[in-house]
């Protein structure tokens, strides 16, 4: 059931306006028609845009991050705290994406420590002043839980570095684990606190906080939850070596939409999904949905932009226009090339260094002519790896201006020191030529705000002397490694591995014509310009509203323990099938017909002896003797093993291979429809699927009498079902004038004869004792797989062309069928079946002593 709960607006209590530059419009096309509900024809609203609010007024946008968006500062005498919202903070510049009524909270920790004593007034401060919830972490379990295990494990993996030894990283500590679960546990229940579970959207930012939507999905199973990974998802061989790999993947999945920059970080994560969690996704209108447990999470992939409101007005205040002045000056009869990186060791800044050594030792007519200014924002985490980082760098940085340089030339220009956003803008509008070499980075907008600053402004125009009309230009030479460079076509991408390549890059950079570099620019200014935070922003929380809208269709049951939890969400009609229920209704009807499973249904699926057990011929053999019942065991196995395995069953129906062939009883010969069927498509099907058996480690084919069937479930994941659907292509090319079928199931490709399926047994079966008189007022069918879906629907449809029998169709296992009763297991369904042959039993016993 959903708990729900009233909740004020806190928001009310806000003063103030959280921005105080300008907002950037945007016109997304959308493809709402009514509030809540989108429609699947997205060709019909390009020709009209409809400016129809994201969210009601009595929404709440909840963000929830690491760090709130707000700097502070602690008063050296007086102890006195002060707070101001950081206006460079993405999390805040994305409230221009949201409808202007939307209220909008903010989650996260400080970056200042608090007294425990002044936590309530601070917290209380926070919230009526910027709409904040601070989450006061214990410092020790602040340390280990982002210095410790955001910063030493999952920012090296998912930069592609693995700890092989304590001398390059830190191997996998169980305790800094629990911390950051502990963490998460902690901001999942500050958002409690504001959350108004019906109406709320959550949207969780980042690799800080990956197991936090378990938490919030299990106290409020039908929450409205989005999550955005910023920094890179690796490959699955990488991931796949975390310990507690399962655990942030199932939490990740509590998620309603999960968000990446670019289409490689999200198949690294549908990767790990289906080699871990067997899942499988797929498109539909140009969605990617993920089924897991009857729940759909979407995938969507979209960069983030920059604020164009905030850097323009950097570009027109007066600070920018004279460091821009000051620069030009410095560097007069020089040509800039920047970069602007963090201090880590994947930024890549030494191997820029040695790629412009390497353009100047190639090149020595540019010498005195070229210069590298280099901007080292500070680090983001302590530890060793910055220090060597900050070493390497100054090191190669002086060995190049002794060899290359001389009196008044410098190649290298090292800026280590805190730079305010103006001056660093200054430098933007001045570089001919940025450089962004990172190794591995999640997306890196320093090439979008180069590109922006590079349009310029009149202030910024007449401080370095630029015409309004002069024609704008901009280089970029960018890592493909990094998350911005698939939007940026314009760019020279490189492999920052290979320095020659770099110093080719740059070397291009710098002497391309400038009717080329113009046309670069303004390609690239278009796509920054349109796609910006803004657009970034509203598009998510678009799709996060989409991804929603079914909460309330279906019913949600939790199960699991810990980070194992996750939500079961089917039809409102889907039940769990008693086994009173049943054996009431069985008892009081006189005619029934009952249709089972084999694999998966009467043995587990992952059973290693196929062969039914004594317990299950015993239960099946006094179901078969009470003459009210017919009982019919509908496999894909074939005759021969089915035959064998049951003889002991003297009244049990068999359809074997998926019904081609059938007998009513063991002394009965198998009968079937298609007698005169040529089998010469075969002849074509074999040596085809011998060919990807070969090809597939793991595969194997099977030869039925009237099917060829391509199993693949020991095959790697990825691999099998990528042969499986070129098998599947390859084979209803070759076949198209036979008449088979050819279709994909649970780890498997087969080829049958047309109109075989399971559902064609149970119609032949109501239609036989229709006619000869009995017809049945009780029908059973059980199955666990898709082939038995077939048996659910056709009896369905025979109950809607008669009279209306008690029908009981039920599959195996909690997951979406069209059955309208599930059993948890193969045992259930014995103590089901148990039920009934006991209530047989006690009935034949009746009649002997009457």
């Amino acid at each position: 059931m959903m708990l729900s709960r009233s909740c004020i607006s806190l928001l009310d209590l806000a003063s103030g306006d959280m921005m105080n530059f300008p907002h950037t419009p945007r016109n997304l096309p959308r493809v709402i028609t009514v509030p809540g509900i989108i429609s699947d024809i997205q060709e019909e609203s390009t020709s009209s845009e409809l400016n129809i609010s994201l969210s009601k007024p009595q929404e709440k946008i909840i963000i929830v991050a690491n760090f709130l968006p707000l700097n502070g500062q602690k008063d050296s005498e007086s102890g006195k705290l002060s707070f101001s919202l950081d206006e460079d903070s993405l999390y805040l510049q994305m409230k221009d994406g949201f409808s202007t009524k939307a209220n909008v909270i903010y989650v996260g920790s400080l970056k200042i420590d608090v007294d425990s004593s002044k936590q309530d007034e601070v917290a209380q401060e926070l919230l009526e002043k910027f709409n904040c919830v601070p989450t006061f972490l214990p410092p020790e379990i602040q340390k280990r839980y982002y210095h410790g295990f955001c910063k030493q494990h999952l920012w090296p993996l998912f930069h592609y570095m693995l700890p092989m030894c304590p001398e390059i990283g830190n191997r996998f500590d169980r305790l800094l684990w629990q911390a950051y679960v502990s963490a998460n546990k902690v901001f999942a229940d500050k958002v409690v606190e504001v959350i108004n579970p019906e109406e709320d959207y959550v949207w969780v930012q980042d690799y800080h906080l990956m197991v936090l939507p378990t938490f919030l999905r299990r106290r409020f199973n039908r929450v409205k939850l989005g999550f955005f990974l910023h920094s890179p998802f690796p490959s699955s061989e990488i991931y796949r070596t975390l310990p507690v790999r399962e655990e942030i993947l199932k939490a990740l999945l509590n998620a309603d939409l999960i968000g990446f920059h670019t289409f490689d970080y999200a198949r690294h994560f549908l990767s790990c999904c289906s080699r871990m969690l067997g899942l499988k996704y797929e498109s539909k209108r140009g969605y990617i949905g993920l089924e897991y447990l009857g729940r759909m999470i979407y995938i969507k992939i979209l960069p983030v932009g920059i604020h164009m409101g905030r850097l323009k007005s950097a570009l027109n205040h007066c600070s920018s226009a004279a460091t821009a002045m000051e620069i030009q000056k410095q560097f007069q009869g020089k040509r800039i090339i920047l970069g602007v990186d963090d201090t880590d060791i994947f930024k890549g800044i030494s191997l820029k260094l040695l790629a412009l050594e390497q353009l100047l030792r190639q090149r020595s007519d540019l010498q005195g002519q070229v210069v590298m200014v280099q901007i080292m924002n500070p680090a983001r985490s302590t530890g060793k790896d910055v220090q060597e980082v900050k070493k390497e760098v100054y090191s190669t940085t002086d060995r190049i201006n002794k060899t290359l340089g001389f009196p008044g030339y410098k190649p290298v220009i090292l800026i280590d020191r805190p730079i305010s956003f103006y001056e660093k803008s200054a430098y933007y509008a001045s570089a001919e030529c940025c450089i962004v070499n990172a190794v591995r980075d999640g997306m890196n907008l320093v090439p979008y705000k180069y590109i922006v600053c590079r349009q310029g402004s009149q202030i910024i125009d007449d401080a370095l002397g630029v015409a309004a009309e002069t024609p704008r230009t901009s280089m970029l030479v960018v890592s493909e490694f990094i998350g911005c460079s698939p939007s940026l076509s314009g760019a020279i991408r490189v492999n920052p591995w290979d320095v020659d390549a770099v110093a080719n890059a740059l070397n291009l950079a710098i002497t391309m014509p400038a009717i080329e570099k113009q046309l670069r620019h303004e390609k690239h200014y278009r796509y920054v310009s349109s796609h910006d935070v803004a657009y970034w922003a509203h598009s998510f929380l678009q799709d996060l509203e989409r991804s929603c809208k079914d909460h309330y269709r279906k019913r949600c049951w939790g199960i699991g323990f810990g980070l194992n939890f996750r939500i079961l969400s089917l039809s409102p009609s889907f039940r769990k099938l008693s086994v009173e229920t049943l054996v009431s209704s069985y008892k009081r009807t006189n005619s029934r017909a009952i249709f089972l499973d084999y694999d998966g249904t009467l043995v587990p699926q992952a059973s290693i002896t196929k062969t039914p057990s004594p317990n299950v011929i015993s239960i099946l053999n006094n179901l078969c003797d009470d003459s009210s019942n017919t009982v019919f065991l509908v496999s894909g196995r074939g005759r021969n093993s089915l035959g064998g395995w049951f003889s002991p069953c003297e009244n049990l129906g068999i359809a074997a291979e998926h019904g081609y062939f059938m007998r009513w009883s063991r002394e009965a010969t198998w009968e079937t429809d298609r007698l005169e069927v040529d089998f010469d498509w075969k002849r074509i099907v074999e040596p085809v699927m011998r060919l990807y058996t070969e090809t597939t480690d793991g595969s194997y084919m099977e030869t039925k009498e009237s099917a060829l069937v391509w199993h693949y479930e020991d095959a790697d994941p990825d691999f099998g079902s990528f042969q499986a659907m070129e098998l599947l292509d390859h084979l209803e090319s070759v076949l198209t004038n036979e008449p088979v079928v050819v279709k994909k199931g649970q780890h498997i490709v087969e080829v049958k004869p047309q109109g075989v399926t399971k559902g064609l047994v149970a119609e032949k079966v109501l239609s036989t004792l229709n006619e000869g008189g009995k017809s049945p007022d009780f029908i059973l069918c059980i199955g666990d797989d898709r082939s038995d879906e077939d048996m659910f629907e056709s009896i369905t449809s025979v109950v809607c062309s008669s009279s209306a029998p008690e029908v009981f169709a039920c599959t195996v296992g909690q997951k979406p069928s069209k059955a309208r009763y599930y059993l948890d297991d193969t045992i259930d369904v014995l103590t089901l079946l148990q039920g009934m042959a006991a209530a047989s039993i006690i009935k034949s016993l009746c009649r002997r002593e009457i």
